[in-house]
């Protein structure tokens, strides 16, 4: 029914301020709001039961006028076109989330402002309201439209990587790894634009909400899974690659001796078991693989497994184990491990 009435009527937009709406059992969300021109007006009966159908529990006091669709839905977008197709069947099997999706995904005509209200939303309290945060999340991807590509790499990441995830839907709405590392990339843009209150600001709402910490100086790049995500901390100087797997209660931290230039710098395609710290200004190489609950304080070669407290590396350091596949893609946390040690049963 939804995809019918998808079909027949205009895609919802968002205009540059939208106003906050509340509904009585949630915080506030931005939808879109505005006056149809006569070439796209649609009829009132089918739109009335559009509403209807998408967004039951909503009060009176919601206004939002179907306009001509945005001309900026770009075709290109799989990964939006495919969250949406999603969303409605979604909608479609569980028709209780129809207000929750309409206002998360449904309403809005990309994946920026999307994101911009999901994580507005999640942030906003009664002394900082979702649409202050709503303007400054879009200044902010609307400026840098490099973010936008990493939000997109990520999503398609965790869809791929993580067995858990079944859909880019699920993903975007609760999947606080995700989300961590979205608002991030939000934060860092605003560090090194001298916005260090609002970064700050923002690094504390996201360790309060989903329990990782990233210091917005933190450089991380695209394609990034972080499974579980939960005790997960990234100090200020380190340095993540492309497309790294980390999982909960990962370390990336300091020694507490120095200042300046002290946290690990991550190469592409590392994986990270659960429970690990690397300490100091480290390197971990290009497709290297860090055990579960392992303390690394030296540099990890490329393409080779460390493991144990202190870490050392799988068949030794004169001869490590190289690794032939990428282990963030993998996830495979256990091959050439139980040749080495004798505690693994």
């Amino acid at each position: 029914m939804l995809a019918h009435l998808l079909s027949l009527h205009p895609i919802f937009s968002l205009p540059q301020h939208p106003k906050s709406i509340f509904h009585p059992h949630s915080m506030a969300a931005c939808v879109h709001c505005s006056i149809t021109d006569t070439e796209s007006q649609i009829d009132d009966r089918l739109y009335s039961s559009y509403l209807k159908f998408c967004r039951p529990t909503f009060s009176n006091l919601i206004s939002c006028e179907p306009i001509k669709q945005e001309k900026k839905i770009e075709q290109e977008d799989h990964v939006w076109l495919g969250m949406r197709a999603e969303a409605e069947a979604d909608v479609l099997q569980e028709p209780i989330l129809s207000s929750y999706y309409f206002v998360s995904i449904l309403s809005h005509p990309s994946l920026e402002r999307a994101l911009a209200n999901h994580l507005a939303t999640k942030f906003s309290d009664s002394t900082l309201s979702s649409e202050t945060l709503y303007d400054l999340i879009m200044d902010v991807l609307t400026e840098d439209g490099e973010i936008m590509l990493s939000v997109r790499d990520d999503l398609i990441a965790v869809k791929e990587r993580d067995p858990a995830c079944i859909s880019y839907v699920h993903c975007f709405l609760n999947f606080k790894g995700f989300l961590a590392i979205q608002a991030h990339r939000i934060a860092h843009r605003l560090w090194l634009n001298g916005r260090k209150v609002l970064a700050l600001l923002i690094q504390n709402k996201v360790s309060e909400i989903f329990a990782v910490d990233i210091h917005p100086g933190a450089r991380i790049g695209r394609g990034i899974l972080l499974d579980h995500a939960t005790g997960v901390v990234i100090g200020e100087t380190a340095v993540i690659g492309n497309d790294v797997s980390i999982l909960h209660n990962v370390t990336l931290g300091g020694t507490g001796k120095t200042s300046g230039d002290r946290h690990p710098k991550i190469g592409n395609g590392v994986l990270i078991g659960a429970g690990t710290c690397v300490l100091g200004n480290v390197r971990i190489g290009d497709g290297a693989k860090i055990g579960a609950g392992s303390v690394v304080l030296k540099e990890v070669p490329d393409r080779t497994t460390a493991v144990g407290n202190p870490a050392k590396l799988v068949g030794g350091k004169e001869n490590p184990v190289k690794l032939d596949r990428m282990p963030s893609f993998t996830m495979d946390h256990i091959s050439h491990i139980s040749n080495w040690s004798h505690y693994v049963i």
